[in-house]
């Protein structure tokens, strides 16, 4: 199964139908079925992020089967533990004889009581240190872990942590990982003007949220939460992220060029050469390790890769595939 076996109808070619079908409420019920019919008992946890940092994860397991290993499954930017992805990709995993486990990043799902502090992109600390709580409290002898958008920059800096924070990860699959942020915003702002709608309202209502649960420490108005996601970026990145510049904020969670050289961790790629928010000018240019492989898909928009109009993935059946692999 390679990135060339992904053949959509004509009909879901076009990438921005794609890019909205794979977050659309369809896929929502279609992963809440599949993970229901899985018959998996899902235990929710909340994991050691250190510095008083807390991540809600959910578990789930299929009684009466052997464990062969865990997958551990993030999710992109302003998505959840229960984003229809991940909810298809953790049935197809769990089908396969894994546990899984779905983390929420801080601030995402309903969360954001959590944790007083604010999301970004740069919180790598607590999803590594997250990451060995649970391989400590389940007994984890055999972790992969998985990530779309965001989640899969995530996965592939994870790697990178691995050795050094104690982690058993054999295997990294990563789902059109964000590269370069800059470049994304870029894209966001030259393109259709429903992906920047989609996130700023996303995100808007989780800082508005943030606001009601946090008064005394967060005093921001709506004038702010009306900023386009260019200058929230750049609020949210001098104020609460502690970076002088938005340009220094998406530098610190960049993996382009050269930043992923130190990966010995074995990792599969998938992109879409029809990605509207990660230019394929960004896949040239990457200069990736040995240890990790690329595959380019002709078609699948950000993160879709649909396969059916009922709302079936390329994408859930790749992961499990490559993470599956290596425990056989």
């Amino acid at each position: 199964m390679t990135a060339a076996d992904y053949q959509p109808s004509r009909l879901l070619r076009n990438p921005h139908l794609q890019s909205v079908l794979g977050s659309s409420g369809l896929r929502g019920r279609r992963g809440l079925q599949a993970l229901a019919a899985s018959g998996a008992v899902t235990t929710e946890y909340i994991l050691d992020g250190g510095g008083n940092a807390r991540l809600q994860a959910w578990h789930s397991h299929v009684p009466g089967t052997a464990r062969t290993g865990t997958a551990l499954l993030l999710h992109g930017w302003e998505g959840s533990a229960d984003s229809g992805y991940m909810r298809l990709t953790a049935a197809r995993l769990l089908a396969r004889g894994l546990e899984v486990v779905r983390l929420n990043f801080r601030d995402h799902g309903d969360t954001h009581h959590l944790n007083e502090e604010l999301f970004h992109s740069n919180r790598l600390d607590e999803v590594v240190h997250a990451a060995a709580d649970l391989v400590c409290r389940l007994r984890v002898r055999d972790l992969v872990v998985a990530g779309y958008s965001l989640g899969g920059n995530f996965a592939l800096r994870v790697g990178l942590r691995a050795e050094a924070a104690g982690l058993p990860l054999r295997r990294i699959a990563a789902v059109c990982p964000l590269v370069d942020p800059a470049r994304t915003m870029d894209c966001m702002e030259r393109g259709p003007a429903i992906y920047d709608w989609y996130f700023r309202r996303k995100w808007r209502r989780s800082l508005q949220r943030k606001r009601a649960l946090f008064p005394e420490r967060y005093d921001y108005d709506d004038a702010i939460l009306a900023l386009d996601l260019r200058s929230l970026t750049a609020w949210l990145a001098r104020r609460y992220a502690g970076f002088g510049s938005v340009e220094a904020y998406f530098d610190s969670y960049s993996i382009a060029g050269e930043r992923l050289a130190a990966l010995r961790v074995p990792a599969d790629i998938l992109m879409a050469r029809d990605d509207p928010v990660i230019p394929s000018d960004d896949l040239r240019q990457w200069r990736l390790p040995a240890a990790a492989r690329l595959e380019v898909a002709r078609w699948g928009g950000h993160c879709a890769f649909v396969e059916s109009l009922a709302g079936d993935g390329f994408a859930e059946r790749w992961v499990a595939e490559r993470l599956c692999a290596v425990m056989r």
